[in-house]
């Protein structure tokens, strides 16, 4: 399984729910989004991203995402979400996600989002700081 999360430098685990499963028996298709936004979240907080935030106000905003559903999830199982980032720009992340379920060991979904970095004081767009950059590249291993 670890070859399927082969290149994600942060990977979250939850155990799936009972109450994630719609009328057809299987994870409704919103709680990927969740899975996802979980991973993001503990992916920054391994960056200085949240500290730079509560310092000054710039932090992260979801701009898009999308998720392609390759195989359903149902209780019970345990998935492993794997989340990197595959480019930086001037102001924004581009972000991949890749969820795994380890009783089938396949992959359940795949999706790619792009976050913007916000000033949230000024209620506009911002720069990815040069530490935040540097962090990342750090994180997934780039030649910097």
């Amino acid at each position: 399984m670890s070859d399927l999360l082969a290149g994600y430098p942060v990977v979250y685990e939850t155990d799936v729910a009972w109450g994630e499963m719609d009328a057809f028996q299987h994870v409704n298709n919103i709680r990927y989004f969740r899975y996802f936004e979980s991973a993001r979240i503990k992916y920054f907080s391994q960056t200085p991203m949240m500290d730079e935030m509560a310092a000054t106000g710039i932090g992260p905003i979801l701009h898009s995402i999308c998720c392609r559903y390759r195989f359903p999830l149902s209780y019970p199982d345990r998935i492993r979400v794997g989340v990197r980032v595959l480019e930086v720009g001037e102001d924004r992340l581009k972000v991949h996600h890749r969820v795994i379920s380890e009783r089938h060991q396949r992959i359940a979904a795949e999706g790619e989002g792009t976050v913007v970095m916000f000033d949230y004081k000024r209620n506009q767009k911002a720069p990815v700081t040069p530490t935040l950059r540097a962090a990342i590249a750090q994180l997934e291993g780039w030649d910097t």
